[in-house]
């Protein structure tokens, strides 16, 4: 029936201006339909996209959450292994140095054993930072090395100095932290294992264009950075190290000793 109307309208107006307006009207009908779908579309793309982001937000954190529920658990294993066996150690050398003390054993044996309660606790605080690194405690970082040296002193008898020049204020990041420590503290126990030497310096340098750690003995003989025993980090350790962090690491005879050197970018 509206059909036979607009028939009736268009014959009765000579035809063509009314097509005219139909046609029109059927073009903002058309344009309409189109906008709205256009909306409709970009809509529908936005909630795809929101979606997708959650998407991603929770694989990440279930991964997270995995992540942490393994180092829990390798931190658990860790206290209830090895920090236990440790202590024990402790203990017992406790014991058998009141016991050597008691018996008249000669000195030697009893300076032996000190050394041998040095190390042991040591190990224990080191394994409990450990622990605490994998529960995300407060890494180690180059505000440690006088610690590492005084406890070298105090292990080995040999001096052991340190040194830092430029910057210290500067921001190395948690892996470069850690890095420059682990690597003073390899190259002191290698020192300690395979070297015999007079006197160590520790050099830590904030330079314009990164830092430089130089651990150095001089009087030693041998290579102090000969494979060690199976514990450790091993010159390989800290060179992979050093190239995570875009940085080199060598080691190599002075003329006085044996030198390591790590170099970081900043």
């Amino acid at each position: 029936m509206a059909v036979g109307a607009v028939s009736a309208a268009w014959l009765s107006n000579g035809g063509a201006p009314i097509a005219g307006i139909v046609l029109n009207d059927f073009g903002i009908l058309a344009f309409f339909l189109l906008s709205l779908f256009a909306r409709r579309l970009r809509e529908s793309n936005q909630r795809a996209e929101l979606l997708l982001a959650e998407l991603e937000q929770t694989r990440a954190a279930q991964a997270q959450a995995a992540t942490l529920s393994e180092r829990q658990r390798l931190a658990r294993e860790m206290h209830d292994v090895l920090a236990h066996s440790l202590s024990g150690l402790v203990l017992n050398l406790e014991g058998a140095r009141l016991l050597a003390a008691q018996g008249g054993a000669d000195p030697q044996v009893g300076d032996a054993i000190d050394r041998a309660h040095r190390l042991a606790r040591t190990g224990l605080e080191e394994a409990r930072r450990a622990i605490g690194m994998l529960r995300d405690d407060a890494l180690p970082g180059p505000e440690r090395l006088a610690d590492l040296a005084t406890e070298f002193e105090g292990d080995s008898g040999v001096a052991c100095k340190v040194a830092v020049t430029g910057e210290s204020e500067r921001d190395l990041g948690t892996d470069g932290r850690l890095t420059l420590y682990r690597v003073a503290q390899e190259a002191l126990t290698n020192i300690r294992k395979h070297a015999r030497a007079g006197r160590v310096e520790i050099r830590l340098a904030y330079e314009p264009s990164g830092t430089r750690l130089t651990i150095e003995d001089f009087g030693g003989c041998g290579d102090p950075q000969a494979p060690s025993d199976g514990t450790g980090y091993g010159l390989t350790g800290m060179r992979e190290r050093a190239e995570l962090l875009g940085g080199t690491l060598t080691a190599e005879p002075t003329e006085g000793g044996f030198q390591v050197q790590l170099w970081v970018p900043a």
